[in-house]
């Protein structure tokens, strides 16, 4: 966790200084973190076991998984919406979403969906144990938008739990949570 934080730290420290002020074209740019399109190969994750461990508790009739570390409420389907979505799309569905009768699931940031992220694991990079299902190993979007450039948006791929941006208009997966259960 420490290394994630560390990486992202250093990753906002060291941007501004990387993009030009005005410049339209993110593409150009190759000092930019890298965007999903330079990942790896994926394929699908599974579930690895049942749904109560020291971090994480299955709670909404089992339908959302409560990260006791954080105080997060995760759909414990993490491809419930099952198909890829833009960043709008994305923003959009879960503000409308209702799991187990419940509203109020918005977009993780980066930093909330970088927490769930082990760097020890891959495809996925999630804890061993955790309770999740149907997790894709491809670029999850974050609500959080780049604050260099309007057209871009910050994620995780969870094949090895890096942190990337790229282009929202793009369509990638959508993990919702919650901030209370």
């Amino acid at each position: 966790m420490l290394a994630i934080i560390t990486a992202f730290i250093t990753t906002a420290l060291l941007l501004p200084g990387l993009v030009s002020a005005g410049d339209s074209d993110l593409k150009k740019f190759d000092k930019l973190p890298p965007t999903w399109s330079q990942k790896l190969d994926s394929t699908d994750g599974d579930s690895m076991t049942g749904c109560s461990s020291s971090r994480f508790e299955c709670v909404m009739d089992g339908e959302a998984v409560l990260d006791k570390e954080t105080g997060l409420t995760w759909a414990k389907d993490a491809n419930i919406v099952a198909a890829t979505k833009t960043w709008q799309n994305a923003m959009s569905y879960c503000r409308n979403l209702s799991i187990a009768d419940r509203k109020g699931w918005r977009l993780p940031t980066v930093e909330e969906l970088a927490s769930l992220v082990d760097t020890t694991q891959d495809n996925p990079a999630l804890p061993s144990g955790h309770p999740f299902v149907n997790v894709q190993s491809d670029f999850y979007w974050s609500s959080t938008a780049y604050e260099y450039h309007p057209d871009v948006a910050w994620g995780v791929g969870m094949y090895g739990g890096g942190v990337y941006v790229d282009d929202k208009g793009n369509r990638y997966y959508v993990w919702p949570v919650r901030s209370d259960n």
